[in-house]
């Protein structure tokens, strides 16, 4: 006989899972919603049926296996919003919602290059579309483009839009070369605000081997994680109006030199973001043009 729904969780208590996970992947192999943990907690002496079993089981085994909870259930909660997730990008983090937060008070700010009243924003490596989404949900007045050089990327990006009802511009290719094969030019700028969760993770971290479920290209920069950093920074500068600011996520070690190479560019108001864990998360500076 196949256990309860009650055993079958009490089993995951013997594993590194969490309570919550164990919960998650039970009401996602039962065809429920994650809104339904109490269901769950009231039915826990139901027996399951021998494929909701072997599919929790498995589920189970890839998840102790670092496989991202978001892959497995096929969404992630992110800023408000449900967003349909999968292997094609990378699994949106919490984090990240420290650089949503920042971009949207750059929108709210007076001054030149702020206003949220119809305000250009460019959101590079959009992967499921989170940040662009978020800002979109948020400031609906802006006009926001999304760019990714994953032609898949793109198709789960414009997915989500679609799904949410918002609307958003998108653009396929590597950073700034996407713009080359955009016909009306006018459209693409200068941006108010350019936001940027790139890859910046060293080839040689040790963190890599939890994250191989991930897309690498999303993930890994070359020149210790710097690369992607130094080319957006730099190419950015001819893409922004005066005053518009531009913000980069990047890894816990990497505040220091992402504020070198904005100071080096001519960058001005330099400033750093931390996460909820108290580390540096974002990095971001303003472009004036006349200093």
């Amino acid at each position: 006989m196949t256990p309860t729904i009650d055993q079958a969780l009490q089993g995951v208590k013997q594993t590194a899972l969490s309570a919550l996970e164990g919960q998650l992947l039970m009401l996602h192999a039962l065809g429920r919603s994650s809104e339904q943990r109490a269901w769950l907690i009231a039915h826990g002496d139901e027996h399951l049926s021998e494929k909701e079993h072997a599919d929790f089981e498995r589920h189970v085994k890839s998840r102790l296996n670092h496989m991202p909870l978001s892959y497995l259930t096929g969404y992630k909660e992110f800023y408000g919003l449900r967003l349909s997730v999968d292997p094609r990008v990378l699994d949106p983090r919490a984090d990240t919602e420290t650089l949503v937060d920042w971009a949207l008070e750059c929108l709210e700010a007076p001054g030149p290059g702020s206003s949220s009243l119809g305000a250009h924003v460019l959101d590079m490596g959009t992967g499921s579309g989170a940040i662009a989404l978020a800002l979109k949900a948020n400031r609906p007045a802006c006009s926001i483009w999304a760019l990714d050089k994953s032609q898949e990327a793109l198709e789960l990006a414009t997915k989500n839009a679609h799904d949410l009802a918002l609307d958003l511009n998108f653009l396929h290719g590597h950073w700034f070369d996407a713009f080359k094969h955009v016909q009306d030019k006018d459209a693409l700028g200068p941006f108010d605000l350019i936001v940027s969760n790139p890859p910046y993770i060293a080839p040689n971290d040790p963190h890599l081997a939890r994250l191989h479920h991930e897309p690498s290209e999303a993930l890994v920069a070359q020149n210790e994680g710097l690369s992607d950093l130094i080319e957006i920074c730099t190419q950015s500068v001819s893409h922004l109006k005066d005053g518009a600011w531009l913000l980069l996520e990047h890894g816990h070690d990497q505040g220091a030199d992402v504020r070198e190479i904005l100071t080096s560019l001519g960058f001005s108001n330099t400033q750093t973001r931390h996460d909820l864990a108290g580390i540096e998360r974002c990095t971001g500076a303003q472009w004036l043009k006349m200093k």
